[in-house]
């Protein structure tokens, strides 16, 4: 019977995540009682022995856990009373995602500059995964691209090779889409049903797994917008995506990589926290105190006020350059840093009354700022000025703030040298025409920009509850339980 329960405990999974042990697979009953009484410091009570046997249900790695406990007076909590940890396997997955994320985001950038977006006209997120393989297949996709006002309007001299190579950019900015996709969901359903990850996370997770599908669809609903035969009709039309759809689809790609990156990079962190590594730079020994007193400081307090502000100026910043794009308004003034000669246009250009709609020019304003192509790199010019003068003064504040952990101080001198390196990108694209590379690599700085403020902020944020708890058990576990119990956590 005790054989029995034994071999049936052996074979169970483990339900909890535990940094202590090093258990990961199943052993056989006999390994399990040999180890049960290796390591017991003293024969187990009749009492003691059946209570664990009727206990056989839960997981195993458990049951060696309160076998090998020295005493019951051992303060460290047993495992199953410990939340959820995330393991850094999940960090490193989500940082592998953004990374993808990134990469579609270059690659879109790519497919805009080159005029690619709108050679695919139909959306076929199961089957479009294959190209076109037969010289009769891509003559019927060229057929098609024949019909819409891009072709007609603009491209009316191509031939079949040619749409060839703006087909797959498109494609490739497609494929790597459905790769995300799949890169994404399938380990989330991994972690969910092995419950590496509490499930909070997992709702947090999802959420942003839903906005990946949210993206195809706003994807596809932006390219709708180029396809239109009304703009066939309309003087004046460009055949292009609508610069407001553009926006909401990179600025929900944005969204989408700062939630991957940060919960990655956050993860990893507190991690790292749990196993008895600094926080932020910090000394280990030190650190679990002085965290609250640091964070509680009134000067470290508002510069995370002021690093919230700034990334949220970097990214209305990156915004207002999808409107640049979207009305190739790069190709005005391209002088910097004055506009036609002075600082700024004239207010009768900035503010034509040719971009209003309404009959009482009641739009005048707020047509001009997202419609008017010199308004709109006015605006990005003085959007962008602003964000590297705040990064700069972030960083002069980051000398000053003597609490400020060592590592919140790293990452703002990253981030205002990622800035100074955006600022030249920008201003070289803009002298020479909004060239591709230069203008790719623009569009990369942004992100990179962004990445590096995310990464500030995470250098702020106080650990886990799940890694403090779990860091204090471990510290516990060390103090209580001998070199016997720490060759077992090793």
């Amino acid at each position: 019977m005790i054989w029995g329960a034994l071999r049936k405990a052996a074979r169970l999974r483990p339900a909890v995540q535990s940094p202590c042990l090093r258990w990961t697979r199943p052993c056989s009953a006999r390994a399990a009682l040999r180890a049960v009484h290796r390591t017991a410091p003293a024969p187990l009570p009749s009492a003691r022995f059946r209570s664990l046997l009727a206990a056989s249900r839960s997981p195993f790695r458990t049951f060696v856990s309160s076998a090998v406990a020295p005493s019951a007076s051992t303060p460290t909590p047993p495992p199953a009373q410990l939340p959820i940890l995330t393991p850094r396997s999940v960090g490193i997955w989500l940082m592998i995602s953004s990374t993808l994320v990134f990469a579609i985001v270059v690659v879109g950038g790519v497919t805009r500059l080159t005029e690619s977006g709108l050679s695919i006209t139909e959306w076929r997120p199961i089957t479009g995964i294959l190209p076109p393989l037969t010289q009769a297949e891509w003559e019927a996709e060229f057929e098609k691209y024949k019909k819409t006002p891009e072709f007609k309007m603009l491209n009316s001299s191509a031939t079949l090779d040619d749409f060839k190579f703006i087909f797959a950019m498109e494609w490739g900015h497609r494929l790597l889409g459905r790769l995300l996709g799949v890169v994404f969901v399938a380990p989330l359903l991994y972690f969910g049903l092995r419950r590496k990850i509490s499930r909070r996370t997992f709702y947090t997770l999802f959420g942003l797994g839903s906005l990946i599908g949210a993206q195809g669809v706003l994807g596809w609903y932006m390219v709708q917008s180029g396809l239109d035969d009304a703009l066939l009709d309309t003087p004046g039309a460009v055949p292009r995506v609508s610069q407001y759809r553009l926006a909401a689809h990179l600025g929900m790609a944005l969204a989408l990589y700062a939630g991957m990156f940060g919960a990655g990079m956050a993860a990893i962190k507190d991690w790292k926290f749990s196993r008895g590594a600094g926080w932020s730079g910090m000394d280990a020994k030190a650190c679990s105190k002085a965290i609250k007193s640091v964070l509680a400081n009134p000067s470290v307090r508002t510069f995370k006020v002021q690093a919230w502000a700034l990334t949220g100026l970097v990214l209305l910043t990156a915004l207002s350059g999808a409107f640049v794009a979207g009305l190739d308004a790069g190709l005005l003034y391209n002088e910097f840093p004055l506009m036609g000669g002075r600082l700024a246009p004239p207010a009768d250009e900035l503010f034509s009354p040719l971009y209003a709609k309404s009959p009482d020019a009641s739009d005048l304003w707020w047509r001009n700022i997202f419609e008017n192509p010199t308004t709109v790199q006015f605006d990005h010019r003085v959007l962008a000025t602003t964000t590297y003068l705040t990064t700069l003064l972030l960083w002069l504040q980051s000398r000053r703030v003597p609490l400020l952990p060592p590592l919140a101080r790293t990452a703002t001198t990253a981030a205002f040298a990622m800035a100074n390196l955006q600022v030249l990108l920008g201003i070289s694209t803009l002298l020479y025409l909004v060239p591709v590379p230069l203008a790719a690599a623009h569009q990369a700085g942004s992100v990179m920009l962004l990445s590096a403020m995310l990464h500030v902020l995470v250098t702020l944020r106080r650990p886990g509850q799940a890694a403090r708890m779990w860091r204090q058990a471990l510290a516990r576990g060390k103090r209580g339980t001998g070199a016997g119990t720490e060759k077992v956590a090793s």
